[in-house]
């Protein structure tokens, strides 16, 4: 435990003695975190397609490095990793080919977007052992947070000081020389609120070159200015250092899958983040709705070492506004969402000879500005009890403009606007029972990654890449019944411009074209059963159907990198506070590496258990077990055009690099305190 969290925890009790006299005052003002996790429950579920909220009691006897370990019971995303905290991270085919980071997606902490200007995201300075639940929305249901692309959202929310416990120090740590540490301290009285969290991360990862450590800050302070007005003030700050043990071979994935390839290690290939991260978010209750309002900025600086040394300094910043209302007009409730978004940034983006994980020669010296405004509104009606009926719109304009400093003939910009309409109805069967629809558009704008390529001349910068653009059916149910709760969606996306990625070689970056037609069909479940006091059956499962439609090259090929299924499922054996949890993750058919369907990857099936045992009030032991048998496969892959298979006649492997295997055996312990 670091010196500065034990100062931190240290300086609580009397902070709190001088605001409030006893526990029980105390008591008055602070809300449990069950309570608030409900409330959003009850509030997403408002929304006529597939949505959930995931509690971090859900994730508490984990090793939560990634959000994989978070929601992995989410219906509907799928997770799998790469190294570290580097997951692919996809809801409905988002972001499919991306082999790197995040498309698709718009990630946000606490209803503000982290997504940077140009709509990329990042999800590395995200650390889940803060979050007090994540929300996903998947698709168009993230229309109330400015979200416009396929996937959908995803919100982190941090708790505050009126719904964490006073104090909480948590230890874990295991296999590969992993030690996480938390210290985290809340303060609550009648005028206002304040959360403070100190995390620590150090890990020599379970391949080589895989080693990372990680220092985060996360807090906010809420000042109540009336009865009706609050306001919070957030400020994150993150210094994360990863070593990347990248791509490798499918017969060294297979049988060495701990290697990384010897030119990584002698690059010494990193992806480093110093960042901070400030924010405010004012609401005000109008008695028959709510406004709010705020703004962040965003400072980060990246220093990544590939193929060559990525070095870039970006800051962006944004303000937003929404206002939600509600009531009832001749006879008839109703409710309206209004809201706009508008996030600046520039990223000054720089390039040099990789020398040993140094910088050398420079090859490139690039100034990207981006914008991004979502405008949205929807009006929900209720004609009948238990029928509500959704209308909305969001209307989206970017613009993306890179000015080359060393060869100015490869500066360029783009300017996009589109407008993603939604319709949808909400049915309320039975009490607790639900069934939902909806048909709605997305537009996902390219990143910087997308515009800024190097083609066969080695100069890298603009290329021209369009909008992706999607028209996306969904139908499904959810609710709880007896001994069942479920949510089991059905969707179809016939896409257009589809962004997809192709590996160039084991050294340089993707490269993005935008494809004709393509579809995305799937299902999306979770179920839970309760079969006894003693007894609780966790279980969802992915069918992906993603394929070109018609193309003049592919055909009606299947899209490469997700398997077709997908199933996960753990039992609890035992009551809150005592049990022990077996787990499974099983693809019994592996995806296609290749765009001209040439190869699939073979399935696998793998087994882990968790456990956890309170030992006083407050005090819990638990353990993460990972890969009992320690299976060897392939668990994400990098997109490319043709597989090239290994020739066993020669002793150098020939085969193409794209493939990232499963966690190996681990096993991790940990202790967490709160009070």
């Amino acid at each position: 435990m670091s010196a500065s969290a034990l100062a931190l925890l240290s300086s609580v009790p009397a902070w709190a003695a001088d605001e409030a006299s006893d526990a029980e005052d105390r008591a008055t003002i602070v809300v449990t975190a069950a309570s608030v996790t409900e409330e959003a429950r009850r509030s997403v579920e408002k929304r006529p397609g597939g949505v959930d909220v995931v509690d971090a009691t859900e994730f508490a006897d984990r090793v939560a490095v990634s959000l994989r370990d978070a929601l992995g019971f989410s219906p509907g995303v799928y997770m799998q990793p790469r190294f570290g905290q580097e997951i692919r991270l996809s809801i409905r085919g988002s972001g499919l080919s991306r082999g790197f980071h995040m498309r698709g997606l718009t990630l946000l902490q606490d209803g503000i977007p982290i997504n940077l200007a140009d709509d990329n995201g990042d999800f590395q300075e995200l650390d889940p052992q803060i979050f007090e639940r994540i929300e996903v929305y998947r698709g168009a249901n993230a229309l109330r947070f400015g979200g416009s692309t396929l996937g959908g959202a995803i919100n982190a929310v941090t708790p505050t000081g009126r719904t964490a416990p006073r104090a909480e120090l948590r230890v874990d740590g295991g296999s590969f020389s992993t030690l996480r540490t938390k210290a985290a301290a809340a303060f609550a009285n009648d005028r206002g609120d304040a959360y403070v969290a100190l995390t620590t991360d150090r890990s020599d990862g379970d391949r080589q070159h895989a080693k990372r450590s990680s220092l985060r800050f996360n807090g906010n302070v809420g000042l109540r200015l009336t009865d009706a007005i609050e306001t919070r003030f957030y400020a994150t700050m993150s210094r994360i250092d990863q070593d990347l043990p990248g791509a490798i071979s499918l017969d060294q994935a297979r049988k060495n899958p701990r290697q990384a390839l010897p030119n990584l290690i002698a690059l010494d290939q990193e992806r480093d983040i110093d960042s901070i991260r400030l924010q405010n978010r004012t609401t005000v209750d109008l008695g028959n709705g709510t406004l709010a309002f705020g703004g962040y900025y965003n400072a980060k600086k990246l220093f990544h070492p590939i193929f060559q040394v990525i070095d870039q300094n970006s800051d962006d910043r944004g303000l937003f506004a929404s206002l939600d209302l509600g009531g009832r007009t001749a006879g008839m409730d109703w409710e309206v969402t209004l809201g706009t978004q508008a996030r600046f940034g520039k990223v000054a983006a720089k390039q040099f000879v990789n020398v040993a994980g140094d910088r050398g020669a420079p090859t490139a010296d690039v100034q990207q500005t981006a914008r991004t405004i979502n405008s949205y509104g929807e009006v929900r009606l209720k004609p009948v009890d238990r029928l509500t009926l959704v209308a909305g719109g969001i209307y989206t304009h970017g613009k993306r403009e890179i000015e080359n400093r060393l060869v100015p003939t490869r500066s360029g910009s783009a300017e996009f606007d589109a407008f993603a309409p939604k319709f949808g109805l909400l049915y309320d069967l039975l009490d607790g029972v639900q069934l939902y629809s909806n048909y709605s558009r997305s537009v996902e704008l390219p990143g910087f990654s997308e515009l800024s390529q190097i083609p066969s001349t080695g100069v890298p910068g603009f290329t021209p890449v369009g909008a992706q653009k999607a028209w996306t059916f969904e139908i499904g149910t959810r609710g709880r019944y007896g001994i069942a709760s479920w949510d089991i969606g059905v969707y179809r996306a016939d896409l257009k411009g589809e962004m997809l990625q192709f590996a160039v070689s084991p050294t340089i970056p993707a490269s993005t074209f935008n494809a004709g037609k393509t579809r995305h069909q799937g299902i999306e479940a979770g179920l839970d059963l309760t079969l006894g006091a003693l007894l609780r059956l966790r279980q969802v499962y992915q069918y992906n159907d993603f394929r070109f439609r018609d193309d003049v090259q592919y055909g009606d090929n299947r899209l490469p990198v997700l398997p077709k299924h997908q199933y996960r499922a753990e039992l609890r054996i035992g009551f809150e506070g005592l049990n022990l949890t077996p787990n499974v993750e099983w693809v019994p058919q592996g995806a296609w590496v290749d765009y001209q369907n040439t190869k699939r990857v073979s399935g696998y099936t793998m087994f882990g258990a968790r456990g956890e045992a309170r030992v006083a009030e407050g005090v819990t032991l638990f353990i993460d077990a990972r890969n009992l048998t320690n299976k060897k496969a392939v668990g994400d892959i990098s997109a490319i055009l043709r597989y090239v298979a290994n020739n066993p006649a020669t002793a150098a492997d020939e085969g193409s690099v794209a493939f990232y295997p499963i966690e190996r055996r681990a096993f991790y312990g940990g202790l967490r305190m709160s009070f």
